[in-house]
């Protein structure tokens, strides 16, 4: 009868993990992956950048780096709160070009994030109920329309980038250059 009492109790205070659908998984390891292969490609990206005399990109890049980093760390979190597991994998071969053609290569990726593959993964971790998904794959989708557009701007100004500052939210991996 304990037993029975004590096993309801623990149910109650415990709540039973939802399952959630291989294709969140799924989405999640691919933005596990993107994000580890853009974390990579921005830094050598910046490196460029920097050779090429483009301080502020280079800054820029770093930053979107970390960003991504946190992207990462976050999506490898919430995969295994999901009961799921990270899936190995090795990192793209980085083709790096100029500055100019840099930015419109981090441009088009963070585009596609932004436009396709976030919004495709947030409709099937809802449709599962995935919380943690939901808010780790939301986060990445705002920072990376911010990426895009900062990227932008730098394109549009290279050779004479303004020097801003850049901040990078710990918990979320929003890059911006004006504190709220």
């Amino acid at each position: 009868m304990f037993a029975l009492i004590g096993a309801a109790l623990l149910a109650a205070v415990i709540p039973a993990q939802a399952k959630v659908s291989d294709q969140t998984l799924n989405n999640l390891n691919a933005a596990y992956e993107g994000e580890s292969n853009a974390a990579h490609r921005y830094e050598a990206f910046a490196r460029q950048a920097e050779a090429d005399g483009n301080a502020y990109v280079a800054r820029l890049f770093r930053a979107a780096s970390k960003a991504e980093s946190i992207h990462r760390d976050s999506h490898k979190k919430a995969i295994l709160a999901l009961g799921g597991k990270v899936k190995d994998f090795q990192l793209d071969n980085v083709k790096v070009g100029t500055t100019a053609e840099n930015l419109q290569a981090a441009i088009k990726g963070e585009t596609y994030e932004r436009d396709t593959m976030y919004p495709d993964f947030l409709k099937q971790a809802k449709a599962d109920d995935a919380k943690e998904a939901v808010r780790t794959l939301l986060y990445a989708q705002k920072a990376e329309a911010e990426h895009a557009r900062l990227y932008q701007d730098a394109l549009d100004n290279l050779g004479k980038n303004a020097d801003l500052p850049l901040y990078v939210c710990k918990v979320c991996g929003y890059t911006t250059t004006k504190l709220p």
